[in-house]
């Protein structure tokens, strides 16, 4: 089995950045920008062989360019052209060209720096949950731009916070299909590396909050990105394990109010710039073999939700064998368990996401020309008794 990549986010050749937002800003108790933070824009050509290009102006050494992993992309064709007929046409021209792929920005309401977001709203960004009913009433706030313009990555520094996240815009919708309310028990089934903990932690203030990351290294990954964005005062609630997701039901039955299960999948955008093609024919090979792992995982936070507590499943997959085959499936063995119907999400969103049609049991967000964000697919489920 191979676990996604990083969970929600883009996998974007970057330019790389000498210097971290914080000192570009100058982000200090009194919140002054000292400097501006410059956008960097990427350009990419999946036919031209790979090389390492220097940007005259800043001397900037940008990343060799990525190249379209032919095997993964004739798998591709063959399969979403089935599932998604001429939408997978749109969806395919924004896979291909990720010079073309976004970062949203999700601030850190911890942060100190609150200069950071007059500066974003300068450079034609825009909060788009904050018109977005009802979730207004939080604290979550992610901005995107209509000009392309990436941010570069924070660097980790010890005893100081970060002032924002870099991660696909879609990924927060799994987020607010969750709704948590403050003083829940939450858990965080496959966490890492740490954008939707972080964006929960935005959104409410937990009671209790389980991050849980079985992988080592991701584990690792997880932990960074708390103590990178989250004050000490609040992490005494929040406990990070790297447990076998699928024994966490049976071990903590009936103990959270809200589970997040953003499962391990396909992960479409990385998947198809796989750089070792013997491993990605491999992956085609076992792919078949994912949905039964996520149903395990799936099931197990059914069995850690309380009665009445909800459960949001979600993917970065195109993939229906893994979206809505296995909501179907653990459905089918629940009589106590419903689809929750998200369309006035869906509705509320639709000025800057593209929802696939046809899905049964959530939200397919795909990315298409002027609305790149996905893909994403989101399942509510409610537990009755």
């Amino acid at each position: 089995m191979f676990r996604a990549a990083v969970t929600g986010s883009v996998v974007a050749a970057a330019a790389a950045v000498s210097s971290c937002c914080s000192r570009a800003l100058g982000c200090g108790a009194d919140g002054v920008v000292l400097s501006r933070l410059k956008c960097v824009s990427v350009t990419e050509s999946p036919g031209h062989r790979p090389r390492e290009r220097i940007n005259k102006k800043s001397h900037t050494r940008l990343k060799p360019q990525k190249q379209i992993c032919k095997p993964v992309l004739e798998h591709f064709d063959e399969k979403y052209g089935q599932e998604l007929g001429e939408l997978w046409d749109k969806v395919r021209e924004v896979l291909l060209l990720p010079s073309n792929w976004q970062y949203a920005v999700l601030v850190n309401k911890f942060s100190q720096c609150v200069t950071f977001e007059e500066y974003l709203q300068s450079q034609g960004y825009y909060n788009f949950l904050s018109d977005v009913s009802p979730f207004t009433q939080h604290s979550l706030r992610c901005y995107i731009s209509n000009v392309q313009c990436r941010f570069p990555r924070l660097q980790h520094q010890t005893e100081r916070l970060k002032e924002y996240y870099l991660l696909n815009a879609a990924s927060l919708v799994p987020v607010l299909a969750l709704d948590v309310q403050d003083g829940e028990r939450v858990l965080d089934l496959c966490a890492a590396p740490g954008g939707k903990s972080l964006a929960i932690l935005q959104y409410a203030t937990p009671g209790f909050f389980l991050c849980n990351e079985y992988n080592a290294l991701r584990h690792q990954w997880l932990k960074q990105t708390l103590g990178s964005f989250v004050p000490n005062d609040l992490r005494s609630m929040i406990s990070v394990t790297d447990l076998d997701g699928r024994q966490i039901g049976p071990q903590y039955s009936q103990m959270y109010n809200k589970v997040l299960v953003d499962a391990p999948c396909s992960n479409d955008r990385s998947w198809l710039f796989s750089s070792d093609v013997l491993q990605a024919c491999m992956r085609i090979t076992e792919r078949p073999n994912l949905p039964v792992l996520q149903g395990q995982l799936l099931r197990s936070a059914l069995e850690a939700l309380r009665p009445g507590g909800t459960v949001v499943y979600s993917t970065c997959t195109l993939s229906q064998a893994e979206n809505d085959d296995v909501v179907a499936s653990v459905l089918n063995s629940y009589d106590n368990v419903q689809a929750v119907d998200l369309t006035g999400l869906a509705s509320s969103l639709a000025h800057n996401f593209t929802f696939a049609e046809g899905v049964q049991y959530g939200l397919l967000i795909v990315p298409e020309k002027g609305r790149v964000w996905g893909p994403m697919y989101v399942s509510k489920l409610h537990k009755l008794h």
